[in-house]
């Protein structure tokens, strides 16, 4: 009885796995093993960071919100206090992008939380 080597399933398996490591450097885009293990590493990154994007991008937001509240002479904290005493219930991802491209209305919204403040 012959041996059985398995010869197109593996050669299937790593021709996968050399696919995903398209356009990494060096050996870890042609040899199996290196490439093997830095697509492994690299399912953790990418796994990690979508977990991440989300973290960066509410810093991103409160660092423009208070940049601009500051201008507005108002602290970031101070002017979400006030926004919830106001009963003005916006997300951060707008309040940075009225911050960026909308001085006027961020403006009339920092007032309206300073007046809910003093209140």
């Amino acid at each position: 009885m012959p041996r059985v080597k398995g010869g197109t399933v593996t050669r299937k398996r790593r021709k996968k796995v050399l696919k995903l490591a398209k356009g990494y450097r060096g050996s870890k885009h042609r040899l199996f093993r290196t490439a093997h293990t830095q697509v492994m590493v690299s399912y953790r990154y990418a796994f990690r960071d979508r977990r991440q994007v989300k973290r960066n991008f509410r810093k991103l937001w409160i660092a423009r919100i208070n940049a601009a509240a500051r201008l507005n002479d108002i602290s970031y904290s101070q002017l979400m206090h006030g926004l919830k005493l106001a009963g003005i219930n916006i997300n951060r991802k707008m309040l940075a992008e009225l911050a960026v491209s909308d001085s006027k209305a961020f403006a009339d919204i920092t007032k309206q939380a300073k007046a809910a403040i003093a209140k």
